[in-house]
């Protein structure tokens, strides 16, 4: 077979990185050394306490969804923080980053970010109604919103909180799994949305430790500053984007 008539390489030729246990909280003082760079991240540090605020609002008017709808606001962040990791890369080429143009950094891209938002869409959707059927298995009323964390969380309430626990877990795996790597390698490489999808599936198959360390702190950062009126994501919002870009970097090597 002559060179011209070999097929191109497929995302499985892509070689990834063996990461280690140290890696997630490197990838968190890089992604502090952007936030403090560039003052773009506090837009998006605001766009984060905002939506805090609108979880909180969905909390009193319909609490039955907030569980499912907060739980994806933690792990939805890589696609949400695309303008922050075209800041990061804007800082890496030795540019000043710009609001404006981290605003439209999805245009290039915005076939692939479509398709890949939508699979995301779809899988809140599901996730959502997954929630819905729990809790209308579980209760025979809807608790009351006065006191409704308190109920959930009583005793006789075990078994609700295993089943929604494992059932959004499974939601919440698949969600980070997909999209661990994935919108920054789209913004990146230009590629197609299945063909980053898998490159984070294979990024998390391959070093399965570190990403679920890489999850979980992701997740207990933002939990965290939630607690203070969801101030502390005007700040964690941002750091924890500009990390994921620095994650994307490492895990898939520059061409």
């Amino acid at each position: 077979m002559t060179e011209e008539s070999q097929p191109p390489p497929s995302v499985f030729d892509l070689r990834l990185a063996e990461l280690n246990a140290g890696d997630p909280l490197r990838w968190l003082r890089l992604g502090w050394r952007d936030f403090l760079r560039s003052r773009v991240g506090l837009f998006y540090g605001l766009c984060f306490f905002l939506m805090g605020h609108a979880l909180m609002g969905v909390f009193l008017a319909a609490p039955a969804y907030v569980l499912a709808l907060s739980a994806g606001f933690l792990l939805l962040g890589p696609f949400l923080c695309l303008g922050l990791y075209h800041v990061s890369r804007a800082l890496e080429k030795g540019r000043e980053p710009s609001l404006p143009d981290s605003l439209l950094a999805w245009e290039q891209t915005k076939g692939s970010i479509a398709i890949f938002a939508g699979v995301l869409l779809i899988l809140e959707m599901l996730w959502g109604r997954a929630s819905l059927v729990v809790f209308a298995v579980s209760f025979s009323t809807l608790p009351d919103t006065a006191n409704l964390l308190s109920q959930l969380l009583a005793r006789e309430n075990l078994e609700f909180l295993i089943t929604y626990t494992l059932v959004g877990g499974v939601f919440a795996g698949l969600i980070f799994v997909t999209s661990a790597v994935s919108i920054p390698m789209i913004l990146d490489r230009e590629v197609d949305a299945i063909s980053a999808a898998l490159t984070s599936i294979r990024a998390c198959l391959q070093n399965p430790g570190v990403m679920a360390w890489w999850g979980a702190l992701i997740t207990l950062l933002v939990v965290l500053a939630m607690l203070p009126w969801f101030l502390g994501l005007i700040v964690v919002g941002p750091v924890v984007g500009h990390a994921t870009w620095h994650a994307y970097r490492q895990v898939v090597p520059p061409r």
